[in-house]
């Protein structure tokens, strides 16, 4: 009963402090890093000095994955080994079984899809907020019975916190195959999906082959990146706007608005952005989560690449993303024909290869070596002649010759796994040494 009183009193935060203009954002932003400073820092080892000196956010360390798991140990405020830590998750990994936490504490893995896996940890008041903030931003409050069915690699006792007597959370495991899925939700007639859009479009096609038979009332995308021709095939066949959830094992970082746009929530958030070209659209977010307490999450940079939205029809003061356009690593590495090296962002290759034939619908293009590419093309062997000289093309207007573009007859995704349709799929510094 006192974590649903938790959850509700949360949910009533959300609401009431939610700022309408960029002034209140960040008086809130400020008044909220004062108390995390004071109240949750200076319990953190490695924060501690800081804290104590009062530190503006900018004097404080950048982290990333490898920095903040070496830290662990003096970061986490509960003086939980990262050992003990990885035990836990690795064990429910293997079994399945997600329910173990250590004490009150929630212990999840990430998937690891940036080579090294990250371990999260939640305490309960961590708990009724997430549950709060997804009731708010994600599934919506109601008093009706609803059914959500919930496509995830791995469950975890956060997911299962939203249960309720008018919502049945249903975890559906990406390792099963997909008759089971099918006749579990055939059975569940879920009011709202969320899965992996990789996930969604298998969905989409026992959709349209009469083999599926549901009707939810709202689709919500995670874990993923929903590129735009996904999103238009998806709304095409499930015939309603996608919603889309930001979240990694740094945080519930984003989620859509009334207008399909996903918007960082900055109310809890405070997101510095390190920019990666000259234009000033692409950049790093760089995460500092104003509420985590058990394991804070200061000025951590991500390698995800964001394409900023501008202006949003909704009218909320918080920064708007157009796109997420992949990770760091999904970034494609050459040398042109005068020796320097070129990057080509993922958004590049992609308009490259579905403008090249509409019929295009599923592809993946991996970079296996400086001067060979992996495409894989669903369809007929026009649709990959198409696409190829597409990227040949593209390719040419950066003075990038001797390129060999491979046919293969495989998806380049593991089940279970994060789809990326865009890959680096070689460590560039070692293929050169």
């Amino acid at each position: 009963m006192f974590f649903k009183l938790q959850i509700l009193w949360r949910l009533v935060q959300l609401r009431w402090r939610k700022p309408r203009t960029t002034k209140a954002k960040q008086r809130l932003q400020q008044k909220l890093w004062k108390r995390l400073q004071k109240k949750v820092l200076c319990h953190s080892g490695f924060y501690r000095e800081s804290a104590q000196n009062k530190q503006p956010l900018a004097a404080y360390p950048l982290m990333n994955k490898a920095r903040f798991m070496a830290n662990f140990n003096a970061i986490n405020t509960h003086g939980i080994e990262v050992q003990e830590a990885y035990n836990v998750a690795l064990k429910a990994e293997q079994s399945r079984d997600f329910s173990p936490m250590l004490g009150k504490v929630t212990v999840g893995l990430s998937s690891g899809t940036s080579g090294n896996r990250g371990i999260f940890l939640a305490a309960q008041a961590e708990r009724a907020f997430w549950v709060a903030a997804v009731l708010d931003r994600v599934i919506g409050v109601a008093l009706k019975k609803r059914k959500v069915a919930f496509f995830l690699r791995a469950n975890s006792n956060l997911y299962d916190s939203i249960k309720s007597r008018v919502l049945q959370f249903e975890f559906f495991d990406l390792y099963d195959n997909l008759p089971q899925h099918l006749a579990r939700l055939n059975a569940l007639k879920p009011h709202i999906l969320v899965a992996q859009p990789s996930m969604l479009l298998e969905l989409a096609q026992a959709l349209e082959a009469g083999t599926l038979h549901i009707a939810p009332t709202k689709v919500i995308a995670v874990a993923e990146v929903l590129s735009p021709e996904d999103r238009v095939q998806l709304e095409r066949v499930f015939g309603q706007t996608i919603h889309q959830v930001y979240q990694c094992t740094e945080g519930f970082l984003a989620s859509s608005c009334s207008e399909g746009v996903l918007h960082f929530h900055e109310d809890f958030l405070i997101i510095e952005k390190k920019y990666l070209d000259e234009s000033r659209l692409r950049f790093h977010p760089v995460i500092t989560d104003l509420l985590r307490s058990s394991q804070p999450v200061v000025r951590y940079e991500l390698n995800d690449i964001i394409i900023e939205e501008k202006a949003c029809p909704c009218g909320q003061p918080t920064l708007a993303i157009a796109q997420i356009e992949g990770r760091a690593d999904d970034v494609l590495h050459f040398v042109d024909t005068t020796g320097n090296t070129v990057k080509i962002y993922p958004d590049f290759l992609r308009r490259a290869i579905i403008f090249s034939d509409e019929a295009i619908q599923d592809y993946t293009l991996a970079q296996t070596d400086l001067q060979r590419l992996e495409l894989y093309i669903k369809g007929q062997e026009k649709s990959f002649c198409q696409a190829r000289q597409g990227i040949l093309d593209l390719l040419n207007k950066h003075h990038i010759a001797g390129v060999n573009i491979v046919q293969v007859q495989h998806k380049h995704h593991e089940k279970g796994g994060k789809l990326r349709r865009i890959k680096q799929a070689f460590n560039e510094q070692n293929d050169q040494n």
